[in-house]
């Protein structure tokens, strides 16, 4: 898009970044108040993608470098979350996280 369309998307590139923190910004803190676990992983994910945007809308080498090692934590790190999510709810059979708080007495290997 940047190299077809470079003067139309430098003066949207600012709304558009805009847009994209606004978006990482209020679904990080809808994740303060989610009590089931893969809905409060999914909407980390949503927070992680409005950052990935906002760098590589900066169009910036460090925008872009930044975008990037997001996208390699997140694909680490959510696949990882999204395990460990069903290992706890192959335990017991929840997804609540208020129900799950002792989860250290019954699998302390996932506390680690």
């Amino acid at each position: 898009m940047l190299s077809l369309f470079y003067y139309t998307a430098k003066s949207t590139s600012r709304a558009l970044t805009r847009i994209a923190l606004v978006g990482a910004v209020s679904t990080s803190l809808i994740c303060f108040r989610q009590s089931d676990l893969k809905s409060l992983i999914a909407y980390s994910s949503v927070g992680h993608i409005g950052l990935i945007v906002a760098g590589a809308l900066i169009n910036s080498n460090w925008g872009f470098q930044a975008a990037l090692a997001i996208i390699i934590a997140h694909g680490l790190s959510s696949s990882a979350l999204f395990v460990i999510a069903n290992i706890n709810y192959e335990l017991t059979y929840t997804r609540s996280l208020y129900l799950t708080k002792g989860i250290i007495v019954l699998a302390p290997t996932l506390t680690l």
